[in-house]
């Protein structure tokens, strides 16, 4: 196996690339339902497919992106996903049609998982365990200035120089941080094992209650976050408030308001993730810190969808994204805890699995929930959902305190 030492720069590296690779992408999210038609599509379900089936194809094609990782070191699986990004972002611009755009979303659900899986190896070979939570704190912030830039610059670029040559700009600078993927990024590599050792690994993968725990966290936190809360966050805010708030001489619809409420949570993770994630390693016990956000986000989603004063409302809106930071933060960093030794890949190909699954689900069984069962419902439903996961992860807490006592005396 690779050894651990203990360096910031690659995982910051990492990190930025992808953040720069995430331009086009973010910038589709914005354009796309409003510009359909340049695009050659033809109906509105196709906006809906386009944006979905990169994350789709992740679940589909996991298990290869870590076989590719077992062939070939990090830097050449940064080097692919970066040229995968940058032939996507490209496309967006120039390629009409469904199929042709099918294709170029699905090559940036490579891209995402090559970059996903190789940013956490990277933390687990430059990290210990007094700087995890800060280094997953740190990529998950940096990456994350992508989506920001991409979704509030994406749009206003579109509008004022063209879709062309918007996606011509994202793509070159996509390009251009090759040198640094080539200078700073590492040629670790995992060790290719046989594959009767590797189905052994697997089994004995199932029978650890620490490492099954957190794959099921991943799955519920990105299906709540990604899945639930970022889908429904602007109908939740429509049905609390009914009229425009008036900013600066701006009238704020839901729409807006749910835009600059997470642009908001976005801007300030690349500053609070790698604090927070620090303090887990110094201070606090990761785990506990883990329940925590999970209760402070259960209280969250119990107290939304109830009628009270438009302030408390945004109050508990920022509380919620406050506990978004320390869920994510915590959930990978732990993940990356269970997943060092020789079944680091396997454990995190499969934590990534969940959480794709998650995130890819979430927003389909939620509308689904919300349709039949309406939104409040949706909300306690999933909040009784992250409540149960609290319970579990304090009785597993109390196993280990139990254990680490017995073994002190």
């Amino acid at each position: 196996m690779i050894e651990n030492v203990p360096s910031k720069k690659p995982v910051i590296v990492i990190a930025l690339v992808m953040a720069v690779c995430l331009l086009g992408n973010e910038m589709l999210f914005i354009v796309l339902p409003l510009y359909w038609k340049f695009f050659g599509l033809t109906a509105l379900w196709q906006v809906g497919l386009l944006l979905s089936v990169n994350r789709f194809i992740r679940i589909v094609i996991n298990s290869l992106i870590a076989w590719f990782y077992r062939k070939v070191n990090t830097r050449m699986g940064i080097l692919l996903a970066v040229i995968l990004a940058v032939i996507s972002t490209f496309s967006y611009g120039y390629l009409k049609g469904i199929w042709f755009l099918l294709i170029a979303r699905c090559l940036w659900g490579f891209s995402w998982s090559l970059f996903r899986l190789g940013g956490y190896l990277t933390i687990i070979t430059y990290s210990t365990e007094n700087t995890r939570g800060e280094y997953v704190g740190l990529f998950n912030g940096l990456w994350g200035l992508g989506t920001l830039i991409g979704m509030l610059f994406g749009g206003i670029l579109a509008e004022q120089i063209g879709i062309q040559s918007v996606t011509t700009v994202f793509s070159i600078i996509g390009a251009c941080s090759i040198p640094f993927v080539l200078k700073y990024i590492p040629k670790t590599k995992d060790e290719e094992e046989p594959m009767n050792q590797e189905k052994k690994k697997q089994q004995s993968i199932w029978k650890n209650e620490r490492i099954v725990l957190s794959l099921a966290t991943g799955i519920i936190i990105y299906f709540v976050i990604f899945g639930v809360f970022n889908s429904t966050l602007s109908n939740l805010i429509g049905m609390q408030i009914k009229e425009n708030l008036l900013v600066l001489g701006l009238s704020l619809g839901a729409a807006s308001l749910a835009g600059i409420f997470q642009a908001i949570r976005t801007g300030w993770e690349p500053f609070l993730a790698p604090l927070l994630g620090k303090w887990s390693d110094q201070k606090w016990e990761r785990r506990k810190v883990l329940v925590f956000a999970l209760l402070m986000a259960t209280v969250c989603f119990f107290i939304l969808p109830l009628k009270f004063s438009t302030i408390l409302f945004i109050f508990f809106i920022f509380v919620f994204q406050l506990a978004i930071t320390l869920l994510v933060t915590m959930s990978d960093s732990i993940a990356t805890d269970v997943a060092t030794g020789k079944s680091q890949m396997t454990v995190l190909s499969l934590y990534t699995l969940s959480s794709d699954i998650g995130a890819a689900f979430g927003a389909l069984i939620a509308f689904i929930m919300m349709d039949f069962l309406g939104i409040s419902w949706l909300y306690w439903i999933t909040g009784s959902l992250l409540l149960i996961l609290a319970f579990k992860w304090m009785r597993t807490n109390k196993k280990v305190n139990i254990r680490e006592d017995l073994l002190d005396g």
